[in-house]
């Protein structure tokens, strides 16, 4: 039987948020383990609510720790009311889609891959779960065998929507949106979490020359052809 849609509205969206939240802050309290009954009482949402928007522990897991990466890339609060959603409000992503031109689009990359890494390195939270997925996927090989299955671009929506516009009106050429999407991270993402994961500290200079080679490797890679 085909799984029932998600709830949709402004009301269903707070309500989503809120289980996302209650969800993230007991797995750092108690582990993977938490049963759903304990999250939908943190998110004071019946049981079955919980299910009608996730439809299992497995999908609810993957929207948590996708938040944990993308929350602080889209402009998402880290007070719960917009985890893991784009703000709506002029966020870095929203200049990037609306660069013109090359040179524009290079400076608002750079601009982009200078704001994820303030915002990477300043959240202790996100820090502090990637530290218990990966101490505790093992227990819980269903989970990580969900994550996986989501691919890059389902794990990382606006990321892949912001180069699919940018494709769409010239200005990359992205042939698969997936491994643009992973290079994009291991650029300008994956390095500044790597150094604070393993307790180094990551130097404001060697932060820059990383954005600045970064986007250059990036555009570079993906520039339309002339």
């Amino acid at each position: 039987m085909d799984a029932k849609p998600a709830p949709t509205g402004p009301r269903a969206a707070r309500k989503r948020q809120a289980i996302v939240r209650a969800a993230r802050d007991l797995f750092l309290r108690e582990g993977f383990g938490v049963g759903m009954d304990a999250i939908a009482a943190e998110a004071g949402v019946s049981k079955v609510t919980v299910y009608n928007h996730f439809g299992s522990k497995e999908a609810l897991f993957t929207a948590v720790v996708a938040g944990v990466i993308d929350e602080p890339l889209t402009g998402g609060e880290q007070n719960g009311e917009q985890v893991g959603q784009p703000t709506g409000k002029a966020s870095d992503l929203g200049r990037l889609v609306e660069a013109e031109g090359p040179e524009q689009l290079k400076a608002a990359l750079t601009d982009t891959g200078r704001a994820w890494g303030r915002a990477v390195r300043a959240d202790a939270e996100g820090r502090a779960l990637r530290t218990l997925v990966a101490s505790e996927l093992h227990r819980f090989p269903e989970l990580g065998r969900a994550w996986r299955a989501h691919g890059p671009a389902g794990r990382h929506p606006a990321v892949a929507d912001a180069l699919r516009a940018l494709a769409d009106r010239g200005l990359l050429d992205v042939p698969d949106t997936e491994v643009a999407v992973l290079q994009l991270y291991s650029l300008l993402v994956f390095p500044q979490m790597v150094f604070e994961q393993h307790g180094a500290e990551l130097t404001e200079d060697l932060a820059e020359r990383l954005v600045v080679d970064g986007v250059e490797m990036f555009l570079r890679r993906y520039a339309p052809a002339s």
